[in-house]
């Protein structure tokens, strides 16, 4: 059932409220249409109180409408006299008379939090002292009316539960408890050294328990990791060093010079090529590390078959005297004799070496170290020189 803002008030009534001794009030204290508050202090409002103002009128307004809806509830279970030592399920009883408890009375919701309890009073409701109202299997106070058609009376020092929403008036006598509401409409409702708190429904648990599994919570992974730079390895050498061996040379001396013909290259030279750029970065796996092999070794050996130009075998030496009509000696360089060209003849004697080169068409005859002995001479022959030849 709802009380709309009448839910918020601990005690409500309709002429006065007054109170004796140290009452503790938890919730809104109010009264409507009446102005009359009286006794706090000592009496303890824990909550606002609301004295004829719109709050305490809605208040009132929404109390009896759900009077209305109380007295209207069916089906209905009768109920009569004395409900002391009873045990109530969830449901609606109704009794056409008065109805009183003197001793306990067992309300159990069987395990259903909301289970609500509506009792339909004709006329008025009386409680002995020590009564008490207890509640079982998961039952709330909040849950619990009594709709009173006249007036409820409590006795003293009786525990009682549940919410009263009577036509008249409410009297809770010295040391009664109230775990629930006192609200009147019409009239008056009077307190002495009560405690009466305001019953709120626990927020039921949904049950089972929502889970949603598995947590979805996962890390981002790039996968494979780009890693390391790519070098390409390792540096390609050719070996061994090309060397043309062995050394020729040549003897006597050779000339024009001898040339080792063709050159020995190793071709092609070795390029890695293109240079390789990883973006992003590139795992090469596995590590490539081949082994570069020259094949085949060059190393000729160079052969050489020179053209060596003998020199003609001397006359055996000997000592004389010139027969020529020159009476200068010959002591000149055979090799200065050699590079005459032409047909000539040459008559020499002297003290010196004779060597050199002779070439064309002439005679030479070389005379080494001491005399010579006389040789024909042939007819002379004009050369360039710049003495006169005879022979």
């Amino acid at each position: 059932m709802g009380l709309g803002t009448a839910g918020s008030f601990a005690v409500l009534a309709g002429t006065t409220v007054t109170n004796t001794g140290p009452s503790v009030i938890t919730g809104d204290l109010g009264v409507s249409p009446g102005s009359a508050v009286t006794g706090f202090p000592p009496g303890t409002v824990i909550g606002a109180q609301h004295v004829a103002d719109a709050v305490a009128l809605q208040a009132q307004s929404d109390l009896t409408t759900a009077y209305n809806d109380a007295a209207g509830r069916t089906p209905a279970t009768s109920v009569a006299g004395d409900l002391v030592g009873q045990t109530l399920v969830s449901g609606v009883y109704k009794s056409t008379s008065s109805l009183g408890l003197t001793g306990t009375l067992t309300l159990d919701a069987q395990g259903d939090p909301n289970a609500v309890f509506i009792f339909q009073i004709a006329s008025t409701l009386i409680t002995g002292s020590a009564s008490n109202v207890n509640l079982i299997g998961g039952a709330q106070a909040c849950n619990v009316f009594w709709q009173v058609g006249s007036s409820a009376t409590l006795g003293t020092n009786s525990t009682f539960v549940g919410n009263i929403l009577a036509l008249t008036s409410i009297s809770v006598t010295t040391g009664a408890t109230i775990d629930g509401r006192a609200l009147a409409r019409n009239g008056q409702v009077s307190l002495d050294t009560n405690t009466i708190t305001r019953a709120n429904c626990a927020t039921p648990t949904v049950s089972p328990t929502v889970t949603v599994s598995p947590t979805v919570s996962p890390t981002v992974t790039v996968s494979p990791t780009v890693s390391p730079t790519v070098t390409v390895s390792p540096t390609v050498t050719v070996s061994p060093t090309v060397t043309v061996s062995p050394t020729v040379t040549v003897s006597p001396t050779v000339s024009p010079t001898v040339t080792v013909s063709p050159t020995v290259t190793v071709s092609p030279t070795v390029t890695v090529s293109p240079t390789v750029t990883v973006s992003p970065t590139v795992t090469v796996s596995p590590t490539v590390s081949p082994t570069v092999t020259v094949s085949p070794t060059v190393s000729p050996t160079a052969t050489m078959t020179p053209t060596v130009t003998p020199m003609p075998t001397p006359t055996a030496p000997g000592h004389g005297t010139n027969n020529s009509n020159n009476n200068n000696n010959a002591n000149g360089n055979g090799r200065e004799h050699g590079r005459e060209h032409g047909r000539e003849y040459w008559h020499g004697r002297g003290h010196g070496h004779g060597r050199g080169n002779c070439h064309g068409h002439r005679h030479v005859h070389c005379r080494g170290h001491g005399h010579e002995g006389p040789a024909p001479a042939p007819a002379p022959r004009p050369v360039n020189k710049n003495f006169a030849v005879t022979g």
